[in-house]
Parts: structure tokens; C-alpha cells; sequence
């Protein structure tokens, strides 16, 4: 399977934050997300790990348990399943979430 990038149409979910699926099998989903400045991920957990990569911007990434941690173009962070965890916006975000197994609730 592969995607190209320019036919995905971005899925609005709310508060300016859009995303996009981009490709995905039963085991494995890469996402890719735009938070503008300002914006914020809820606190959430889900029974998927996931990878997370920032593309370009700035964000605090919080976690359940431990100190928010600022992160910027070219960081990336590890979520355990079932962990809370949420993110607040600092600047004009490109997020790529990769989830094990897939996000069926995305689709």
C-alpha cells in the first residue's frame, strides 16, 4: 500500500485541528496531524502504543505521572498504552502519530 500525501483530504476535528490518515494496516496507522498555535490535544488515553514525531513547531507534550516536557521540530516521544497523555500547542504544529495496531476509531 502507499499514499500519496496530496490525495488525502484532512479530517477537521475541531478546534482548527485537522488530520489525516495516511496508511494503515490491521497492525499499524501513521497520522499525521496540524495543531495551530494555541490549539491543544486533550488529555486521552488509548490501549494503542504510539510514536510520535514533530514535523515542524512547538508543543508541551503531558503525561500521567510525569513533567510536561517541551518539544520542538525533530523530537519525538513514546506512548504506552492506556497512558494519559495530551499536548498543548505553542506554535504552529505538523505532528506524525504512528499507532500499533491501527486506530480503528479513526477510520
Amino acid at each position: 500500500m502507499f499514499t500519496e500525501n496530496k490525495s488525502v483530504q484532512p479530517q477537521d476535528i475541531g478546534g482548527g485541528v485537522s488530520r489525516k490518515i495516511l496508511s494503515y494496516s490491521k497492525n499499524l496507522m501513521i497520522v499525521e496531524l496540524h495543531f495551530p498555535k494555541g490549539s491543544f490535544g486533550a488529555k486521552h488515553s488509548h490501549p494503542h502504543e504510539q510514536i510520535g514525531y514533530i514535523i515542524s513547531g512547538r508543543l508541551v507534550y503531558e503525561e500521567e505521572g510525569c513533567e510536561d516536557k517541551e518539544l520542538q521540530t525533530g523530537d519525538s516521544y513514546h506512548v504506552k498504552p492506556d497512558v494519559v497523555h495530551g499536548v498543548r500547542i505553542l506554535e504552529d504544529t505538523v505532528l506524525l502519530d504512528i499507532f500499533t495496531p491501527m486506530r480503528e476509531d479513526f477510520l
